[in-house]
């Protein structure tokens, strides 16, 4: 069993989110949970970058393919096997909800805030109150990596918003565009307008026009 990497980035993949990390020689493919993309964009994790991450190792009968999901701290790590004991809630499920940090989630757990929860990607209504109710009164939770000290934390702001628009504008599936979008700020971090992403999702060839 995996329970730790670090090795070096050696590219980033869409739909879903994932890197391939260099180790010794060996390429891993993991699945990285969505809020880590500000981490990358803040810290300039890019391809080339050297990365430590805590590995969720998860391998059954019915999914031999080992499946590998990324985080930066140990205490994220062990949220994360916590919530994928939710009733309906796989891995796979839960790696692409997480767009907002630990904490955050955390707290509207705590406070039993489904609205906030119904924003994840794949959570609804009744998945929100199945967290609460499997969830609430027994977490508990070290935040070893400041991933953001704003509690409206945002997934996304009004720059990736207009670049969403554009490049929907330009025939992009919506999931396709913010997967394009995710790479080229992993790659460039926060210094690009929005013309400048548009310009450079299109010079990536994600998607061919005729």
């Amino acid at each position: 069993m995996i329970s730790f990497l670090n090795g070096e980035i050696l590219k980033f993949l869409s739909d879903p989110k994932r890197i391939v990390l260099l180790v010794n020689g060996i390429g891993y493919e993991i699945y990285i949970p969505e809020y880590l993309n500000n981490y990358f964009v803040e810290n300039k994790v890019t391809i080339g970058s050297n990365l430590d991450l805590e590995i969720y190792y998860h391998v059954t009968e019915r999914q031999p393919k080992p499946l590998l999901v990324g985080f930066i701290s140990y205490s994220d790590k062990e949220f994360f096997e916590q919530l994928i004991q939710v009733e309906g809630i796989g891995p796979v499920k839960a790696a692409n909800s997480l767009v907002f940090p630990i904490n955050i989630i955390i707290n509207a757990i705590e406070t039993e805030d489904n609205s906030l929860l119904e924003q994840m990607p794949g959570i609804g209504s009744r998945a929100a109150q199945k967290i609460i109710a499997s969830l609430n009164g027994k977490l508990t939770y070290q935040n070893e990596v400041n991933l953001t000290d704003n509690a409206e934390f945002k997934p996304i702001d009004s720059i990736f918003e207009e670049a969403l628009s554009g490049l929907i504008s330009l025939g992009y599936k919506n999931n396709e565009a913010r997967n394009a979008i995710n790479e080229v700020l992993s790659e460039n971090g926060k210094k690009l307008d929005v013309e400048n992403i548009v310009r450079e999702v299109l010079k990536k060839n994600t998607r061919k026009y005729v």
